[in-house]
């Protein structure tokens, strides 16, 4: 299971009109995913990256039947929630709380968004998509009102198929969201500067 390891940035939280949520990739560390903001406009932001145990947030692919993550999955996703809900304890709205996260963070920011969908700051999954074998409606009740969410992948990606995002973008929908889903053609698994960029605008 997940330790509570959050590591934080930017503005201290009683000081904040804003929060962004940063979930680092398998492999990866909240002070990698954290860097990220260097190229983002956050200064009056309260900044949060919890840390996955190993460093991984779930130990299969994100394709695999989701009993098989189990309980890391679930694990991580109650990690965010405590965050989210510490965050809004504290004043700020989930109007204000942006998620963003990379390739398996990506999928979780999904999972997680979309599982618990209301009208968000922001969403962004830089190449990633839901997360099961097959996407069950049944398990996202709720409406995004409006949420804008991007989504990032590459043409063929080798992590993270193109179809899932595609599917995943077609549930959002269904759900009030406002996606936009960027391809980039023979795209490494990785982010591009003109991803941040687009991630900027939204953040501004």
């Amino acid at each position: 299971m997940h330790t509570k390891n959050f590591i934080e940035t930017g503005v201290p939280l009683r000081n904040a009109k804003n929060a962004l949520i940063m979930l680092h990739g398998r492999g990866g560390s909240a002070e990698d995913i954290l860097s990220l903001t260097n190229y983002l406009p956050v200064k009056d932001f309260y900044i949060v990256a919890p840390q996955a145990t190993n460093h991984t947030w779930y130990p299969l692919s994100f394709l695999a039947p989701a009993p098989q993550n189990e309980p890391w999955l679930s694990s991580a996703l109650d990690r965010i929630k405590e965050l989210s809900d510490h965050i809004q304890q504290a004043g700020i709205s989930c109007e204000n709380i942006f998620i963003l996260g990379f390739s398996q963070g990506a999928c979780l920011t999904l999972e997680f968004a979309t599982r618990h969908a209301k009208k968000w700051g922001g969403v962004f999954a830089l190449t990633g998509g839901l997360i099961g074998d097959k996407l069950e409606a049944s398990r996202y009740p709720g409406n995004f009102s409006g949420t804008p969410v991007l989504m990032t992948n590459g043409n063929a990606d080798p992590h993270v198929p193109l179809t899932r995002s595609k599917e995943s973008k077609q549930q959002l929908e269904k759900m009030n969201a406002k996606v936009e889903l960027l391809v980039y053609p023979n795209r490494p698994h990785t982010i591009l500067q003109e991803e941040l960029k687009k991630v900027a605008g939204y953040l501004s």
